[in-house]
C-alpha cells in the first residue's frame, strides 16, 4: 500500500523533471533559431528645413540601399527597416537619438549637413548608439575621436587635398609652369566646414612644393568681394582653389567676372561647383570651372568592380524613379516589386555628362548616390559581418557589435558605388573616416554639361579650358 504513492510520487517527480528539461531545451533551441524581426536603422535628415532639396535625395538613396538589400533576402533573412526623423535643428538631435534608443533602434544613418551632422553623432554617442554618416564633409565629424562615428564618404580634407593633387598632376603642365612655380590662391568662406577643406588645400599645395601666394577668407552673411577680388588679383595666382557654400559660390564666380580676375584655373572644393544650380545661374559663365567633389552619377564603368557595378545600375534604375522635387521623406521606392506608380511623377534630367554615361545626369545627384554608397557599405558590407558574430541571425545585434564589425571591413577601390573602397581609420585624429573614400575631379565643359576629368579611372573627358577663358 505504501509502495504506489511513492512510485507515484516519483513519477511525478520525473515528470516535473522531464517537463523542465524539455522546455530548458526548448528555450535552447529557440535562442539558436535564426531571428526574424527587422534590424531597424534610424534615418535622420533635415527633410522640412531649407536643406530638404538636398537632403531629400540623400535619404532617398539610402531608401534604395534598404529596398536593395531587403530584396536579396535581407541581412541574414531580417528586413531593414528605417526609422525616419526629421532634424530641423541641432537642439533637436538630444531628443530625436533618445526616442530612437528608446525604440530599440541600436545604429543611426544621416544626416547631410555638417553643423547637424555633428550634433547629431555627438548626441548619438551619448545615446549609446552608432552613427553611421552619409554625407557631411566637415573633417570635425570623424575628428573628435568618437568610437561609435563612421563615415564612409569624403572629408573636408579629401576633397581640398584632392584640388591641390590635381593642380601638380594636371594643371601645372597645361599652364607650362613647373609644380614648384605653380602660384596657388585659397578663397575660403568663414566658417569650420569651409575652413576645414582649405586647410588641406593648402597643406597639400605646399608639400607638393606650390608656393600658397594667397589666402584671403570672406564673411558668409556680408561678403566684401571687390576686397576679396581686389586683394586675390593682387597675388596673381595661377591656379584659384575655393572653398565656399553654394550661393556664395555662385556670387563669388559672378563677382570675380565682374572684377575682370582671371586665372589660369578655377576648382571649386565641393558645393557650389558640384551642384546644378551653379550652371542654372551662370550658364555659359560656368564653363571651365572644375569642381573636386564626391562622384556624381556616370563616371566611367571601369572605376568598379563587378558587384559594386551591379548595385550601381540597381541604383541607377530606382534613382530614375524617385520624385523630381527630391521629397525623399515620403518617398517609399517600390522598384523591385516593379512597382512604377511613384514614376508618375518623375521628369527628365537638364544636365548632361560628357562621355560613356551621357544619359547620365548632375541631377541624378551626387546627394543620393552619396547616400546610397555610405547605407550600401552599412548594409551590404558591415551589418552581415555583425550579424555572424552575434549568431542567430544577428539577434543580439547592438552598437557595439556593429562597430566592431565596422574596424574589420577591408575593401578596395572600385568595391562600392561610387567606387570607394572601405577601410575605417584607427588613428584618434581621424577615427572613423573611411581611408578609402572616393573623390574626383569635373569640369562645366558645355552650358549645363560637364565632364569627369581626374582621376583617369573615373575620367568621361579630357581636361579643357585651361587656361580659363573667362
Amino acid at each position: 500500500m505504501r509502495i504506489a504513492p511513492r512510485l507515484g510520487g516519483r513519477l511525478a517527480a520525473l515528470g516535473v523533471g522531464f517537463g523542465l528539461i524539455g522546455a530548458i531545451v526548448g528555450l535552447g533551441i529557440a535562442a539558436r533559431l535564426p531571428s526574424t524581426e527587422p534590424i531597424r536603422i534610424g534615418a535622420v535628415f533635415p527633410i522640412s528645413s531649407n536643406a530638404a532639396s538636398l537632403a531629400g535625395p540623400e535619404l532617398t538613396g539610402v531608401r534604395i540601399a534598404a529596398d536593395q538589400v531587403n530584396a536579396d533576402g535581407g541581412i541574414a533573412g531580417r528586413k531593414v527597416e528605417l526609422e525616419v526623423r526629421d532634424l530641423r535643428a541641432r537642439s533637436e538631435a538630444d531628443a530625436v537619438m533618445r526616442d530612437l534608443r528608446d525604440q530599440g533602434v541600436r545604429i543611426v544613418i544621416g544626416a547631410y549637413s555638417s553643423d547637424l551632422s555633428i550634433a547629431a553623432s555627438d548626441a548619438a554617442d551619448r545615446a549609446g548608439l552608432v552613427y553611421w554618416e552619409a554625407g557631411a564633409v566637415a573633417d570635425r565629424l570623424t575628428g573628435r575621436g568618437l568610437p561609435m562615428v563612421f563615415r564612409v564618404g569624403a572629408s573636408g580634407s579629401n576633397l581640398g587635398s584632392n584640388s591641390s593633387a590635381f593642380a601638380a598632376t594636371e594643371l601645372a603642365s597645361r599652364l607650362h609652369k613647373a609644380v614648384s612655380a605653380l602660384r596657388i590662391g585659397i578663397a575660403v568662406a568663414d566658417d569650420e566646414y569651409a575652413r576645414s577643406v582649405a586647410d588641406a588645400a593648402e597643406a597639400t599645395a605646399r608639400e607638393r612644393g606650390m608656393p600658397v601666394v594667397v589666402r584671403r577668407s570672406y564673411n558668409l552673411t556680408i561678403p566684401n568681394w571687390p576686397g576679396v577680388m581686389a586683394d586675390l588679383a593682387a597675388a596673381r595666382p595661377d591656379v584659384l582653389i575655393l572653398a565656399s557654400h553654394i550661393p556664395d559660390g555662385i556670387a563669388f564666380r559672378q563677382a570675380m567676372l565682374a572684377s575682370g580676375l582671371k586665372v589660369g584655373a578655377l576648382i571649386g572644393s565641393t558645393m557650389a561647383e558640384c551642384d546644378p544650380d551653379f550652371a542654372g545661374e551662370l550658364g555659359a559663365d560656368a564653363i571651365g570651372v572644375f569642381a573636386s567633389d564626391r562622384p556624381t552619377a556616370g563616371f566611367q564603368a571601369g572605376a568598379l568592380n563587378s558587384e559594386a557595378a551591379a548595385a550601381y545600375a540597381r541604383f541607377a534604375t530606382a534613382w530614375a524613379k524617385a520624385p523630381k522635387d527630391g521629397a525623399a521623406a515620403g518617398f517609399q521606392s517600390g522598384i523591385e516589386s516593379g512597382d512604377d506608380s511613384a514614376g508618375d511623377r518623375y521628369g527628365t534630367a537638364e544636365y548632361a555628362i560628357h562621355g560613356p554615361a551621357e544619359d547620365a545626369t548632375a541631377e541624378q545627384s551626387e546627394e543620393a548616390l552619396a547616400g546610397f554608397s555610405a547605407a550600401w557599405a552599412l548594409f551590404r558590407h558591415v551589418l552581415p559581418v555583425a550579424a555572424s558574430t552575434t549568431g542567430a541571425g544577428g539577434a543580439a545585434l547592438n552598437a557595439s557589435t556593429v562597430a566592431a564589425a565596422a574596424r574589420t571591413v577591408d575593401l578596395p577601390q572600385g568595391s562600392l558605388p561610387n567606387g570607394a573602397g572601405l577601410r575605417f581609420s584607427s588613428a584618434p585624429a581621424t577615427l572613423g573616416q573611411n581611408e578609402r573614400a572616393a573623390a574626383v575631379i569635373w569640369q562645366w565643359q558645355a552650358v549645363r554639361t560637364y565632364a569627369f576629368v581626374w582621376p583617369p579611372t573615373y575620367a568621361t573627358g579630357d581636361v579643357a579650358f585651361v587656361p580659363l577663358v573667362r
